[in-house]
């Protein structure tokens, strides 16, 4: 069996907690390790980590890769040029897998954010479902649903027998649905056999099928010429909901997707008045709600059913009820092309983080920290300058093919379109300040020519 883990989503819903670049997936929500990792552990009890296959795009590429590394060196990860939804990323998967063995394997999807916590029940299920998979059905995976939730797909079934698929229906139609009994929530999981698959998409989504013949997945991703032409469009408009081959089977184990804040506060532990604390926060009189502080101290009083979220740069405040209408907000503030929909100020690379202090037009201010035996790439840029002030620890400042070694108030400047690196070699962590100068101030001003984490 092989594995496909889909990782390439943005998690609008959970913003500002969940940014374009640092998505809901990489994430530490509701334990220690990341939805993406949990989700590969839940796998490798299983399948061999060879045998799993994670599908993110190339943005999130390299935090995936740091992520999966901690957990296997011999993990899959393929990386799509352009998210193009669940559809073509499966179809990519299946490409890779046709490539690199000549069996009909049979193949779980899962997707990367879900929170299951019995994974005895989830096997158990998997195993119900590979007979039918085996017999050449598409299996989805339906979950019984205990309220009429309106943010997610319901699937009506008769005797293991797939009827209909419905899309987020109003919460009338949802609760008749409840009413009925043969309505299940669409878990996002399927598994099929690379024969089956092919045929379906060949017959119903040709599109999809004519273009993958054209895609090698020799390097792990697809060349942007060919999976430009993809549509955009999920595995159940493009399959599910066309195919007269489905199965079902109803999920055992429990089973949460934590697409909404308020689908975190329902898994989280809560206080004698129903409320979820996280971080520093100050409350009086409140209660049913959920409060997450990131880096400042936030102070509530009565608050009933609501929920507020702090992030370094953006607050979200709103109804408990009204969490899955946060999308908008990430849509909007995407059209208007504000830089809070698309990274938070602390972001996350292999070698450490960077946290943006301050910044103008012109400038920008970052505090940089690179973790003990890290390096950042040997990289130039095209339109800014650089200033390093060494706060605490020591760099090695590789600049212009010279070593420079810098410790605690020592400063270096790199010139634009100056070869350089910043690295740390010895104990302890690396801190350093960072001042940036020029017309054009962002993360696309980056040639890189040496890379450890293998971004050239």
């Amino acid at each position: 069996m092989f594995g496909v883990i889909l990782a390439g989503g943005s998690g609008s819903r959970l913003w500002p907690l969940s940014r374009e670049l640092y998505p809901k997936q990489l994430l530490n929500l509701c334990a220690e390790k990341s939805l993406l990792q949990s989700t590969f552990e839940r796998l490798n009890k299983f399948i061999p980590a060879e045998n799993i296959i994670s599908v993110t795009n190339s943005k999130h590429y390299s935090n995936v890769k740091m992520q999966l590394g901690e957990m296997s060196e011999n993990s899959i990860i393929l990386s799509e040029p352009i998210s193009k939804n669940t559809a073509p990323a499966i179809a990519l998967s299946v490409k890779y897998i046709i490539e690199n063995t000549d069996e009909d394997e049979i193949i779980l999807v899962v997707p990367s954010d879900l929170l299951i916590e019995n994974d005895e029940k989830f096997v158990q299920t998997v195993e119900v479902a590979k007979q039918y998979a085996q017999e050449g059905k598409i299996v989805t995976f339906g979950v019984k649903p205990d309220y009429p939730e309106t943010g997610f797909g319901y699937v009506c079934c008769d005797g293991g027998k797939v009827i209909s698929f419905t899309e987020k229906p109003n919460k009338q139609i949802a609760q008749e649905f409840i009413e009925k009994g043969n309505y299940f929530w669409n878990s996002g999981i399927f598994m099929f056999k690379v024969s089956t698959i092919i045929q379906e998409l060949e017959q119903y989504c040709p599109e999809i099928s004519s273009i993958i013949r054209n895609i090698s997945c020799a390097d792990k991703t697809a060349p942007f010429t060919e999976f430009e032409k993809m549509p955009c469009i999920s595995i159940d408009y493009a399959l599910m909901e066309k195919s007269q081959n489905i199965a079902m089977v109803e999920l055992q184990s429990d089973w949460k997707d934590l697409g909404s804040w308020k689908s975190i506060y329902e898994v989280s532990s809560k206080d004698n008045d129903g409320n979820v604390f996280v971080g520093h926060v100050l409350d009086k009189g409140s209660k049913n709600s959920f409060v997450y502080s990131s880096s400042k101290l936030v102070a509530t009083i009565g608050l009933e059913d609501t929920v507020i979220v702090e992030t370094e740069d953006a607050i979200l405040a709103c109804k408990k009820d009204k969490t899955q209408e946060v999308k908008q907000v990430y849509e909007t503030l995407k059209e208007q092309h504000d830089g809070t929909q698309m990274v938070h100020k602390t972001v996350y690379r292999p070698w450490g983080f960077y946290t943006v202090i301050a910044e103008g037009k012109g400038f920008q201010t970052k505090l940089i920290h690179v973790n003990q035996g890290q390096k950042l790439s040997v990289q130039s840029h095209n339109h800014r300058s650089e200033h390093w002030v060494v706060l605490s620890g020591m760099a090695k400042v590789v600049l212009e093919g010279q070593d420079h070694i810098l410790s605690p108030g020592h400063s270096i400047d790199i010139a634009v379109k100056a070869i350089h690196s910043l690295q740390n070699p010895y104990e302890g962590d690396l801190e350093i300040i960072e001042i940036q100068k020029g017309d054009i101030l962002s993360e696309d001003d980056i040639i890189r020519y040496e890379d450890m984490y293998g971004r050239v």
